[in-house]
This record gives structure tokens, C-alpha cells and sequence, in this order.
């Protein structure tokens, strides 16, 4: 059931990025020729006014089809027929759509359940559900020997210090820890030790205390706008520092990798383990991810097609529709190829 959910809310992303295109398709006066959702063949459709909408077997996103998008069009209402910038608008429209989607997600968790986030001893104002979980295990530490694993959440205690506190006080003697993990009770016995290494504490675990942050209505539209701006900049951030050591031959960084359309509905119905509040701030993020990666000047995505505009711009005239389309052709076999490479990854990797 929660694999359905997290299934169905990516492909709602995809919908809600096509919609982009097909409102600003409308409002520039381009003829949507087709609102699909999934890939053909189509099971049903049903035609209202100039637009048919369709509903397709391939539950791989959605699409929009727009008069003279892939070819010479006479129609005056064509995507070809209307001026640059406009053209850009619904290209580009697709993009901003994650980024809307995602502002719209944090406000709306500033305004009820709260956005997760890591919080200090010291907060206390809008600080709904405060835990204690644990972030990190050093090799070779009690925490490991017993078993406990990042992410686990410490339950009857609220702050960092108060745990540490009851460990301390407890220093070679079993104690028994009430943990949380992936939506289960578990009672994990361990003993600290009385005289850890330096920087390792008698557990040898890094903690963290999280919880929702809750505003006020006039502060979350500003909290949303913050939060989807600093998640942009750090994934940019990540994928140049990335990108940078691909190509100086380092080779992606530690515990770096990639995930397909399985890998990421995976790990949306993980984050259902820790609440709906982390499971739709996680898919907020997604919706980022997504608008980034469609933004990038790869052709068959976005991006892509906003650069071959831009060569339009610089030429003054657009390039010939037989090249850009081998273009895109021959990038989008190589795309398909990728993440069919991934999703065997993911798997194996999940399955097997």
C-alpha cells in the first residue's frame, strides 16, 4: 500500500510538471492537442473542446502535445508560431512547476504538522515532536556491536542532553534503549563503555535531535520560500563539487550513487516510516531534484530544449527541426538506456 502511495505521488509530480506546460501553452494561445497521462497506448480518452485527455497504459508519467511542437506547422495557434520568449515561458513553465510544487508543500507543513527539521536543545517555540535520533555509528563502538543504525530514533527522551546525561550515568552497566526503526518498537540492549576514545562518547553513536517546525501563518510563505531556496542551492552545490570530481579523475565521492524511478519510490515509502510530515517533505525535495535536473541543457529534457533556444536567440533564426530532433532522438535513447540501467540496479539491488 505505501509503495502505491509513494508510487502515485511521484507520478503526480510528473502531472503537475506537464500541467505547467499545458497552462502556459493555454494562456500563450498554442492548441493542446493532447493532456495524457502515463505513456501510450491509451486506454481511454475523452475530448473536451480542442484537447483530448487521456489516461495510457505506462503508468511512466504524463505528456503534453502541442500543435507544431515537432515539426513546421501553418496553424497560427502552432507552439512554432509564437515568439521566442513565449515559447521559453512554456518550455520553462514545466520547470517552475517543481519549484512551485515544492513551495507549496513547505507552506503547507509550516502551516499544519510542521517541516522536519534538526533543531537545538535550547528551542522550544514551534517545536512540535521533538526526538532524539541517532546520525552516525562509529566502527567498532558499543552502539555498533549492538546493533543500532542511523536513523533510529531514541524514544523517552526528548533532548541530546538528556540522553547523554542517562549514558553517562550508566557507564558500564547494560541498559536497554527503546528504539523506533522503519515503524517498529524494538528494545536493543547495550552497555557504554566506561572509558571511550577520544570524540566517541561510551556509545560511539552522533545524535542529533529533530523535530517539525511550526509557523505562524504570516511566516510560512517566507519559511517555504527560505527552505525550497537553500535545498536548491545546496543540491547545486552537490552536484558542481560532484561534477568536479568526476572530471579531476577522483570519481564520485563516498557513499555517492544513483537511483532510478524504482530506487526513488523506495526510498518516498521509507520516509513514510518517520511520518507524513518527513514523507512530504522529502517528496518537496524530490520535486527540486527533478526541476534541477530537468533545467540542465541536456537535450531531451527541459533544459535542453531552452538551449537550443537560446541558439535560436544568438542565430537569430531557428535551427533546422531535422537536426534538433536527431539530437533529441539520439539523447533520449541514451537517457532511456541509462535508466533502464538504474532501474535494473535498483532491482537487484531491492529484490534480490
Amino acid at each position: 500500500m505505501l509503495f502505491l502511495i509513494a508510487f502515485f505521488s511521484l507520478i503526480g509530480l510528473v502531472v503537475l510538471h506537464e500541467l505547467g506546460h499545458f497552462l502556459a501553452a493555454k494562456k500563450f494561445g498554442v492548441r493542446v492537442e493532447e493532456f495524457g497521462i502515463g505513456l501510450p497506448p491509451r486506454i481511454f480518452g475523452k475530448k473536451i473542446g480542442e484537447t483530448l485527455y487521456s489516461l495510457n497504459l505506462l503508468p511512466l508519467g504524463a505528456f503534453v502535445r502541442l500543435t507544431g511542437e515537432e515539426g513546421q506547422s501553418s496553424d497560427p495557434r502552432s507552439f512554432g508560431s509564437k515568439s521566442l520568449l513565449s515559447r521559453a515561458i512554456i518550455i520553462g513553465a514545466g520547470v517552475i512547476a517543481f519549484w512551485i510544487i515544492s513551495f507549496f508543500i513547505f507552506a503547507g507543513l509550516a502551516l499544519t504538522t510542521g517541516i522536519p527539521a534538526g533543531v537545538s536543545d535550547e528551542t522550544t517555540e514551534g517545536v512540535l515532536n521533538p526526538h532524539v535520533r541517532v546520525l552516525g555509528i562509529a566502527p567498532g563502538s558499543p552502539a555498533k556491536e549492538a546493533g543500532l543504525q542511523a536513523g533510529d530514533t531514541v524514544q523517552d527522551f526528548e533532548k541530546v542532553g538528556e540522553f547523554q546525561s542517562f549514558i553517562n550515568q550508566h557507564k558500564g552497566e547494560e541498559i536497554v534503549l527503546s528504539i523506533v526503526r522503519a515503524g517498529q518498537n524494538l528494545s536493543i540492549p547495550v552497555t557504554p563503555r566506561l572509558e571511550p576514545p577520544a570524540g566517541e562518547g561510551p556509545l560511539g553513536i552522533q545524535l542529533v535531535r529533530t523535530g517539525n517546525m511550526q509557523y505562524p501563518w504570516y511566516e510560512a510563505p517566507v519559511v517555504a520560500f527560505q527552505k525550497t531556496a537553500e535545498i536548491t542551492r545546496d543540491i547545486v552545490q552537490g552536484l558542481l563539487g560532484t561534477l568536479a570530481g568526476v572530471f579531476s579523475g577522483k570519481g564520485l565521492p563516498e557513499g555517492v550513487g544513483v537511483v532510478g524511478p524504482i530506487g526513488i519510490v523506495d526510498l518516498l515509502r521509507n520516509s513514510f516510516a518517520f511520518g507524513i510530515s518527513h514523507f512530504l517533505s522529502f517528496l518537496a525535495t524530490l520535486s527540486i531534484y527533478l526541476a534541477i535536473f530537468n533545467a540542465l541543457p541536456i537535450p531531451a529534457v527541459d533544459g535542453g530544449r531552452l538551449f537550443f533556444l537560446g541558439i535560436e536567440a544568438v542565430r537569430k533564426k531557428p535551427m533546422g527541426t531535422n537536426i534538433e530532433q536527431r539530437i533529441n532522438g539520439v539523447f533520449f535513447m541514451l537517457l532511456i538506456t541509462f535508466m533502464i540501467w538504474v532501474t535494473i540496479k535498483d532491482i537487484t539491488r531491492l529484490f534480490f
